[in-house]
């Protein structure tokens, strides 16, 4: 009886042949799973699965030091990473345009430029750099917070430390504003605020109340001083091995990924300032802009100098259809 029920298996396997094999693919990103960028990666994650049947696996990972994971995308030790823009001028230089103050009147100018030709553009040149840009994501708009003092002018910030991403534009902004701008991984921004090795840092309300940020700073000052874009990067032999059923399917599934990203940035920035007051902060809610634009003309001048200064009037002059 029991050779006989081996047998049986034994062929019933035969006949079924192998099973597919499944491609793994690993996207990092900087945040909790519950977060916009959780939101984006899981969106993504659940649709390209069931698009592809069984055949890829989606797995996330936080990585909180962004530069490393794009190195890590760039050299095919992971396949994707979702990461603001701050670090990505040093891989893609023309992306500096975009962390320019001041440069989108709101979340719907921002947005626009990205998803058109403009967006469009700047992701086809990650190709050159040995990436791929895929789809743009979000981050949010940049606030200011630390733990001295409220900041109510340009004034304020005289003589803060503040930390800042890896990014010449970002630093020079801070330093025009008399700040002292000192670059660090997010991975060590908690430590370093707690330290008192610097005093402030600036961030989108969703990846202030993600982190619990306010645990380590008093005063948030609602300065939306830089919009701040993010964007999947993936590795090029990864696109290049799929079928273009496969890769139009990845796509469909990144654009879901960024619907829900910026779905939930919008939830956040709705209810998080309200959130960050109830744990404690102090919230400078009213900011004198043009007073911040002004203190800010001799960095304009330089990233005119220095940046693209036609893309950005291209981007300025953006309006939608």
């Amino acid at each position: 009886m029991f050779r006989r029920t081996a047998l049986a298996a034994g062929l019933t396997a035969l006949l079924a042949g192998p099973a597919a094999a499944q491609t793994q693919i690993t996207i990092q990103h900087p945040l909790p799973l519950n977060s916009h960028y959780g939101a984006g990666a899981t969106a993504l994650k659940e649709a390209f699965e069931r698009a592809a049947g069984n055949r890829y696996r989606v797995v996330i990972q936080r990585n909180d030091n962004e530069r490393e994971a794009i190195e890590s995308v760039q050299i095919g030790t992971i396949e994707c990473v979702i990461t603001s823009t701050g670090p990505v001028g040093n891989f893609v230089p023309d992306t500096r345009n975009l962390d320019v103050p001041f440069l989108f009147r709101d979340s719907a100018h921002a947005r626009g430029v990205l998803d058109g030709p403009i967006g469009q553009e700047l992701l086809g040149r990650f190709n050159a750099r040995g990436l791929a840009g895929v789809a743009w994501m979000e981050n949010g708009f940049r606030h200011l917070t630390n733990s001295r003092r409220e900041v109510n002018n340009p004034a304020d910030i005289r003589g803060l430390k503040v930390r800042t991403m890896e990014n010449q534009v970002h630093m020079r902004a801070f330093s025009t504003l008399g700040a002292l701008p000192t670059p660090m991984a997010f991975s060590e921004l908690v430590p370093a605020l707690q330290q008192g090795t610097v005093d402030g840092q600036e961030n989108p309300i969703p990846v202030i109340v993600a982190n619990n940020l306010n645990q380590v700073q008093r005063f948030l000052t609602l300065t939306s001083h830089v919009y701040s874009p993010a964007v999947l990067i993936c590795n090029p032999a990864l696109l290049a091995r799929m079928s273009a059923a496969d890769r139009a399917a990845f796509q469909e599934a990144a654009r879901a990924g960024v619907a829900a990203n910026r779905a939930r940035v919008t939830a956040d920035e709705e209810s998080g300032v309200e959130e960050l007051r109830r744990r404690g902060m102090t919230v400078v809610t009213t900011v004198n802009t043009a007073a911040f634009q002004e203190a800010l003309a001799p960095a304009f001048a330089e990233y005119e100098r220095t940046l693209n200064a036609a893309l950005l009037r291209r981007i300025r002059d953006w309006q939608p259809n």
